[in-house]
């Protein structure tokens, strides 16, 4: 049983989870991230929701999930982002769609 998790997940995307409040939130390392860094660890985040391993969701702002397509220079995918909030499925669908 996991009460928590925060830290990285996989060193090569160059985020890792930290805790604020009750809430937790994905930050880019001080070591910096590559270009696709932050897209694909959103992926990661999103498959252990759908793997159901330690996360039960997650939700990225349009503009986070906007900022992340950007870095990893897929345009027509930002240009596609209509909804506030996006969870684990909404994002795995994306990368399906999209080809990424």
């Amino acid at each position: 049983m996991c009460l928590s998790l925060v830290g990285m997940i996989n060193t090569d995307l160059g985020y890792y989870l930290r805790k604020k409040g009750n809430s937790f939130f994905s930050q880019r390392s001080a070591q910096g991230a590559p270009p696709d860094g932050h897209w694909r660890f959103l992926v990661l985040c999103a498959e252990l929701v759908q793997n159901h391993l330690y996360l039960s969701d997650i939700e990225v702002s349009r503009n986070e999930l906007r900022s992340a397509l950007r870095e990893t220079r897929q345009f027509v995918a930002a240009r596609q982002l209509k909804l506030e909030t996006y969870h684990a499925r909404d994002i795995l669908n994306l990368k399906t769609t999209f080809g990424l």
